[in-house]
């Protein structure tokens, strides 16, 4: 397969999706002998398929998590085991969309214009016509807090003025999450307070067939995500304030987005209790008591050399000046000067050492410089995550949320998850989670977690590599989650803890 000439490439848009078929089971591609079938009882890594749209053409491609692409022959025949370099147009499929509002999607092959579909072990692609044996529910394969980016407008979705308005050049804070919501077999697009947006573009309290959308995506030149409404309008961002609601009934530029990954953005305060600003200009320095845009920071991790950036409200980087040893707001790139190691110091406190291999220390003046070669409290700087004042906790056996509406102990093993309402403390560096019914969490005599208590009870978070986190619990050891669903404070380290998807 030439994997330009048919526009198929690393640079065209992908979406981490399961499929759900009418038997209400999931699309599965089995470890091995790359078999398929549609036996799924959840969405978990065999379940997880990546659609690849095409930069030429109104198509998409269905990859498996091995990496294999579905196809099908003239005969209906599916399978599953050709790799980047070796499928055909067989693979190619067309994603055609339900009249009857319920959201879902038809695959037609586009070599044999025949539409999958099935359940259990007989998974075919044989039928001329859709039934309901050939409708897939899409499910999106990501952890739901996201940034919403419009394609045409070059801008971040975020809550301004009771709206959802698509003007943030840098998706900054809190207002810029997004939390979409799956909720049968459609999406409702909620923001950072709780509330949801409905069709015309104002928010709502309450959850009703009016803010849910179905999704649609598109390839081609411009490819992208995109929302429609109850009435068959798509949510586009509209006017001078960008505002987002359902307007149009056709897909343009207009009405498509794309979607990342929302980083941690911190507020840094040092052992004077002062917070870290790019206020005072070039110079990054500990000297401010509010908190604003210019106190937030986004930590980046460089993966490909296992340190950290931090990136400010003017879209630069924190430099290691190699002349004063300080640290400034200069770099519009990642550069080796702008990465830094990220050592937790078990106290929801961080050092950090910059390139030349030493700490940066906070001078009672407020300038931070790189220069110390032990770790003191001058050394140490309390973290506080702005941007998640919702948390949704994800782990690979599923995501965290109450036992029942009665039985309101944690477990980590849910298809769907509960909101977890998120309080730093007034210091800095712990933070309260409160369940639904407004309590906050504490651990019970056999160290699982249940939101129960009247008072705050701080545990402590340390954000990882790759949109990750441990919790540290009260009693010293970090919150571990188990197949069975058991979501206990018990182990030891950070090493045998559980790495949550936040």
């Amino acid at each position: 397969m030439n994997g330009v000439s048919n526009g198929h490439s690393s640079a065209a848009l992908q979406w981490k999706v399961g499929l759900v078929n009418y038997a209400n089971k999931y699309l599965t591609a089995e470890t091995f002998g790359f078999k398929v079938n549609v036996t799924g009882a959840a969405l978990k890594k065999k379940q997880t398929w990546t659609l690849e749209q095409d930069l030429n053409e109104e198509v998409v491609y269905i990859k498996s998590h091995l990496g294999k692409y579905l196809s099908a022959d003239k005969y209906g025949n599916i399978t599953c085991d050709a790799g980047e370099d070796e499928f055909d147009a067989s693979a190619k499929f067309v994603i055609e969309y339900a009249t009857d509002g319920s959201g879902k999607w038809h695959f037609r092959n586009v070599q044999h214009g025949n539409y999958l579909g099935g359940t259990d072990e007989n998974l075919k692609c044989f039928a001329k016509t859709p039934t309901n044996a050939e409708q897939w529910t899409v499910q999106l394969s990501i952890h739901p807090q996201v940034h919403l980016r419009n394609v045409n407008r070059r801008r971040y979705a975020h809550l301004n003025n009771d709206e959802i308005q698509c003007t943030e050049v840098t998706p900054w804070g809190q207002d810029a999450l997004i939390i979409l919501e799956f909720v049968d077999g459609k999406y409702a697009l909620k923001t950072c307070d709780n509330r949801y947006l409905h069709k015309n573009g104002h928010l709502v309290e309450n959850l009703d067939n009016d803010s849910l959308f179905s999704l649609a995506v598109k390839s081609g030149q411009h490819s992208g995500l995109a929302f429609q409404d109850s009435e068959g309008r798509y949510l586009t961002a509209v006017g001078s304030t960008a505002s987002m609601k359902g307007r149009n009934k056709t897909i343009t530029k207009d009405e498509l987005f794309t979607i990342e990954d929302s980083h941690p953005q911190i507020i840094l305060i040092a052992y004077t209790g002062k917070k870290v600003s790019t206020k005072q200009g070039v110079d990054i320095t500990a000297n401010q008591d509010e908190e604003t845009d210019n106190e937030t920071f986004q930590a980046e991790y460089v993966k490909s050399r296992e340190k950290w950036a931090f990136k400010t409200i003017h879209n630069k980087y924190w430099t290691f000046d190699q002349v004063t040893s300080g640290v400034q707001d200069k770099s519009s790139e990642i550069k080796a000067e702008c990465l830094f190691d990220l050592e937790w110091q078990g106290d929801g406190s961080i050092a950090l050492k910059a390139c030349n291999g030493l700490y940066i220390f906070n001078k009672q003046t407020g300038c931070l410089l790189a220069q110390s070669t032990t770790i003191t409290d001058k050394e140490k700087f309390k973290v506080k995550i702005v941007n998640r004042p919702l948390l949704v906790l994800k782990s690979e056996h599923g995501f965290v949320g109450q036992k029942t509406s009665t039985n309101l102990e944690y477990c980590c093993n849910r298809a769907t998850y509960n909101i977890i309402f998120m309080e730093p403390s007034p210091e800095g560096g712990s933070y309260r989670f409160k369940g639904t019914n407004g309590k906050y969490w504490s651990l019970t005599s056999d160290n699982t977690v249940n939101p129960n208590s009247d008072s705050p009870v701080d545990f402590i978070l340390e954000f990882q590599p790759e949109s990750k986190l441990t919790i540290k619990a009260p009693n010293g050891k970090f919150l571990k989650g188990e197949q069975n669903g058991l979501f206990r404070a018990i182990a030891e380290d950070q090493a045998s803890a559980t790495l949550w998807e936040y």
